[in-house]
């Protein structure tokens, strides 16, 4: 099992962030065997599919090469440009070849990590020219794994190329007595044979390789338990700065919350655990908006700050309940509770026009405090 420096044992799978950060060094899985069989079974392909135009351009060259212009041998001047022009068509000839193989070779790292493109894998790394470094990789358990890729390399080509030759034997000794374009004809058969063969093999080696070389990839990239705890503090922050903040966060809010209680219309409680206070101006606002509440102790202090200040303090222990649990802080307050709300304002307002005489009482208030919006129970 991996370990890093400090001894730790990596168990983890690596997270989204060291995944991320891996692919923007260029540190991604790749497959050599994976690119070696693309790229062989692309040109085997090519030449499968190719092979009329392939031979018709050669066969054209070939002409054009062994029966040169007369005046070549007059001015021997002009032989270099000839050949020049000759390297040129044969390029010409074996372009479409080339350009499958290329192609090819670019979809297999885009096949085995995805289109990436990094600056930072083309910055050298002279650490890789440490002798030390190099013969580390060669004893330990990278170097096993390349011998024995090349080991399963040599035997799966090698069995595939020695059953095409044994099972061909017999047709490669009857080419002798075959006339010269026949016997080319089962000549080429027998390579494309042995050319499928061997892409086989190596094909077969890249589906072993490719889905290890993703496993070792993510092995290297596991990180332990504090290597996680400490990026995600780097990431979402420590839990006791947090826990702070939101400490300082709550604090604030309740002090904003103790500052709006004088300018309430009415604290409704319960009478002692709940407490809402309620603001409304006619003509400014559409209902009346809660500027505080609170339960227990909170509770107290707002009815403790309402009363210092002369607010109406009112008992309506369901109307309570219900504000506190459905309203929000600095919002209007539900629809369903408008009408018990504008009793106990109107109630308010009785008080305050109240000068003399009887004291009214608070009438009934008609509501179910566990009603649900929309008139559902």
């Amino acid at each position: 099992m991996s370990e890093n420096e400090d001894g730790a044992e990596r168990t983890e799978l690596p997270t989204a962030k060291r995944l991320r950060e891996a692919r923007e060094q260029g540190n991604v899985p790749h497959s050599r065997e994976l690119a070696t069989a693309t790229v062989f079974g692309a040109g085997v392909v090519a030449l499968l599919t190719m092979s009329g135009s392939l031979a018709a351009g050669a066969r054209g060259w070939m002409q054009t090469a062994l029966t040169p212009a007369p005046d070549l041998w007059q001015h021997p001047d002009t032989l270099f440009g000839h050949f020049g022009e000759l390297l040129l068509d044969l390029l010409w000839v074996m372009a479409p070849l080339a350009a499958l193989c290329m192609l090819a070779g670019a979809i297999a790292p885009v096949a085995m990590s995805g289109l990436r493109f990094s600056t930072k894998a083309f910055t050298p790394n002279f650490g890789k020219l440490n002798p030390i470094s190099g013969v580390k990789r060669l004893v330990g358990g990278q170097g096993a794994a390349e011998l024995l890729k090349s080991l399963l390399r040599v035997a799966f080509v090698g069995t595939a190329a020695g059953l095409v030759i044994v099972h061909g034997m017999d047709g490669l000794r009857a080419m002798l007595n075959q006339p010269l374009e026949a016997a080319i004809v089962d000549g080429l058969g027998f390579t494309m044979r042995l050319l499928l063969a061997t892409a086989g093999a190596l094909a077969l080696l890249a589906a072993v390789d490719a889905p290890y070389q993703k496993w070792n990839w993510l092995r290297k990239l596991k990180m332990t338990r504090e290597e996680i705890k400490r990026e995600m503090k780097e990431s979402e922050g420590s839990p006791e700065v947090k826990g702070r903040i939101r400490q300082m966060q709550m604090q604030l809010s309740q002090r904003r919350m103790m500052e709006a209680v004088p300018t309430a219309d009415v604290v409704l409680v319960n009478p002692t655990h709940y407490a809402v206070a309620l603001k409304y101006e006619g003509g400014q606002m559409r209902a009346p908006v809660v500027v505080a509440k609170g339960v227990d102790e909170m509770a107290f202090r707002i009815r403790e700050a309402g009363e210092r200040h002369r607010v109406a303090i009112v008992s309506a222990p369901p109307l309570a309940r219900a504000l506190y649990r459905e309203a929000q802080l600095g919002k209007e307050i539900p629809v369903r509770l408008y009408s018990a709300v504008a009793q106990v304002l109107s109630y308010v307002y009785q008080l305050r026009a109240w000068r003399a005489g009887p004291m009214p009482d608070l009438p009934p208030i008609d509501m179910d405090e566990f009603a649900r919006p929309g008139g559902q129970a």
